[in-house]
């Protein structure tokens, strides 16, 4: 039987009550590819190579964010019940891409699954038991998960979640710490993703935990945007000026981000992908 939610509606929005828990010791359990490590207070990080979710400690149970696939799934599972004596008592999917998202039925038995409300009906063979539009706010004892949906972009059922009162915020695939863009920005509206990383902006955290790469803070999330914004003039100016994307890969100057990861591998594909969503959105020929 799924965990009982009292819900109230908030700001038009559902709230759910859920329920909280005690801080745990730091030891991390991890193989080759796996790590669930502490960031703070009761929320840890867990990683499966180079996609992380958030798992958070409460009383009755633990709650996790993203399962990311079967066998990371299943082996958190194993984890949570070793480390913490717990079962998972919630899942809550920061949006429905395979990447992210694949293995929560590994939880659904025991868990109530929350998604947004434009996430399919089934999200990889899972039913949510709660959806919410703009806002929902899920209390658990001294503990609050704040969910903010964050319009289209990267998809158009991405979630931001800020876990009080450690004042962690779980954003996936908007901004990598210290990285450039990845790869030619794939299936994503450079423009909207750009509002959406403002809108993550406005929200009041100290610790960003990002579906990729390092643990930051929300300068990092102001950086990427900078960038992001700093390539789509940059390209549009030269486009503009009658050079071919080809020329505009040769000549931008792109040496200011040059210390950035995966520079060297991505910045062209950078380039050509900032050239196709300009061209795509009709703002250069």
């Amino acid at each position: 039987m799924r965990n009982a939610i009292a819900s109230v509606l908030m700001a038009g929005c559902l709230a759910a009550v859920l329920v909280p828990g005690p801080l745990f010791g730091p030891a991390a359990a991890q193989d080759d590819a796996r790590r669930l490590s502490h960031i703070a207070g009761n929320v840890w990080r867990f990683q499966n190579k180079f996609h992380f979710s958030v798992v958070i400690d409460t009383e009755d149970g633990v709650i996790v964010t993203d399962p990311i696939s079967p066998s990371a799934a299943t082996w958190l599972d194993e984890i949570i019940a070793s480390r913490f004596a717990k079962p998972v008592t919630h899942l809550v999917y920061s949006h429905s891409h395979l990447d992210s998202a694949s293995g929560g039925r590994v939880f659904a038995d025991t868990a109530t699954v929350i998604a947004h409300e434009n996430a399919p009906a089934e999200i990889h063979r899972v039913v949510p038991d709660y959806r919410f539009s703009e806002r929902m706010t899920l209390s658990s004892g001294d503990h609050t998960i704040e969910l903010t949906y964050l319009g289209p972009g990267h998809g158009t059922d991405l979630v931001a979640m800020v876990i009080r009162p450690e004042n962690v915020a779980f954003v996936v695939d908007l901004i990598s710490p210290g990285r450039i863009g990845y790869k030619d920005f794939p299936g994503v509206d450079v423009g909207d993703m750009i509002d959406q990383i403002k809108k993550v902006e406005s929200l009041d955290f100290e610790i960003l935990a990002p579906g990729n790469g390092r643990l930051g803070t929300k300068a990092d999330l102001v950086a990427g945007r900078d960038y992001l914004e700093w390539l789509r003039d940059a390209v549009a100016a030269e486009i503009k000026a009658g050079k071919s994307v080809d020329q505009v890969v040769e000549d931008l100057d792109t040496s200011a981000y040059s210390n950035l990861l995966a520079y060297d591998v991505w910045r062209d594909l950078n380039i050509q992908g900032m050239a196709r969503w300009l061209k795509e959105s009709g703002q250069v020929p």
